[in-house]
C-alpha cells in the first residue's frame, strides 16, 4: 500500500488523460493523493477533483511563494473561507523561495506567516516549500511551532518539508520540532548521492513518498512527465537504503501520511 502524498493533478500537463493517470495510480497499489494547491485558482481546482474523487484524492490550498506577488486584495481571507471544505487536508504548498524571487522576500514571508497563522486557527498541517530559504524558515516554523497552544494536535504533527533538499543536519534540526520530509525522485538520480544521504539519515517514521507530479520525475523516467504510478520506484530506491522491502517502506510512509493528515486510518486498512 503506497500513498502520493505531493502531486499535482489539477495541472493542464494531465488534461489530456487525467482518469488514465489516476487508474494507473490505483493500479500501482496507490490508496490516495494529495493534491496541494499554488494559488487561489489551483486550489480551488484541487479542492474540486477531492470532491469528485472522494476518498482517493484530498486537497490542500495555499499559495506558493512564487505567486504571492500576484495575490489580489482579499485572497488570504477567500483561502480561509476554503480551509472548512470537505477533504481538505492541510494548508499548502506555501513557504519561501529565494531562489526564484518571482516574489520580493519580504512579501514571501509576509504571506507564509499568515497562512501559518491559518493553519494553526483551522488546525491543519502545513505543506512546506523551501528553496534556498532555510536560514529563515528554519526560525518561522521554530517560533510557529513552539507557538502553538499546548493541546494542538500541531504540536505533535505540524506538517511536512515537501521535496526536502537540505542538509540532514537541517533534517534533524526540523524533526526536532516533529516535522516530517517528503522523498520523491531526486532520490534515484544517478547525481542524487545528497539526496540518498538525507533518506538514510533519517527515521522512516519521519518520511512521506511523494511525486511532485508532473516534476521531478524517478528514473529511469527522467525527462518525463511524473506521474502518481512512480511512487513504487522512489519506494525501492529508500527501501534500498534501509534495508527494508518496498512494501515495508509503503506501508510505513503511508501510515505516517495517515497520521499526519488525519485521515479515517479504516478506509485505506480495507482497499
Amino acid at each position: 500500500m503506497y500513498c502520493d502524498t505531493h502531486c499535482h493533478i489539477d495541472f493542464e500537463d494531465y488534461d489530456a488523460d487525467r482518469a488514465a493517470v489516476l487508474e494507473r495510480a490505483k493500479q500501482a497499489n496507490l490508496c490516495f493523493l494529495i493534491n496541494p494547491g499554488i494559488d487561489l485558482a489551483s486550489s480551488k481546482a484541487a479542492l474540486s477533483l477531492s470532491l469528485e474523487y472522494l476518498g482517493f484524492i484530498f486537497a490542500a490550498v495555499g499559495i506558493h511563494p512564487n505567486y504571492v506577488s500576484s495575490m489580489a486584495t482579499g485572497d488570504l481571507e477567500r483561502l480561509s473561507d476554503l480551509a472548512h471544505t470537505q477533504a481538505l487536508v492541510a494548508i499548502g504548498e506555501i513557504g519561501l523561495d529565494y531562489y526564484r524571487e518571482y516574489s520580493e522576500p519580504a512579501q514571501q514571508r509576509e504571506a507564509f506567516l499568515a497562512q501559518l497563522d491559518l493553519a494553526a486557527r483551522c488546525e491543519l498541517p502545513v505543506i512546506i516549500h523551501n528553496r534556498e530559504a532555510s536560514r529563515d524558515l528554519v526560525l518561522i516554523l521554530s517560533e510557529w511551532q513552539h507557538g502553538l497552544p499546548a493541546g494542538s494536535r500541531l504540536k505533535r504533527l505540524p506538517g511536512v518539508l515537501h521535496a526536502y533538499s537540505g542538509s540532514l543536519d537541517e533534517a534533524l534540526e526540523l524533526a526536532e520540532l516533529n516535522f516530517a520530509f517528503g522523498l520523491g525522485g531526486p532520490v534515484t538520480y544517478h547525481n542524487g548521492a545528497e539526496r540518498r544521504a538525507v533518506a538514510a539519515g533519517l527515521p522512516l517514521q519521519k518520511i512521506l513518498l511523494e511525486t511532485d507530479a508532473p516534476f521531478l520525475t524517478p528514473h529511469p523516467h527522467r525527462g518525463k512527465r511524473n506521474e502518481p504510478a512512480y511512487i513504487p520506484l522512489i519506494a525501492a530506491e529508500i527501501a534500498r537504503l534501509h534495508k527494508r522491502t518496498p512494501e515495508e517502506v509503503g506501508e510505513i510512509t503511508t501510515q505516517n501520511a495517515i497520521r499526519l493528515f488525519n485521515l479515517d486510518s479504516d478506509i485505506f486498512s480495507k482497499a
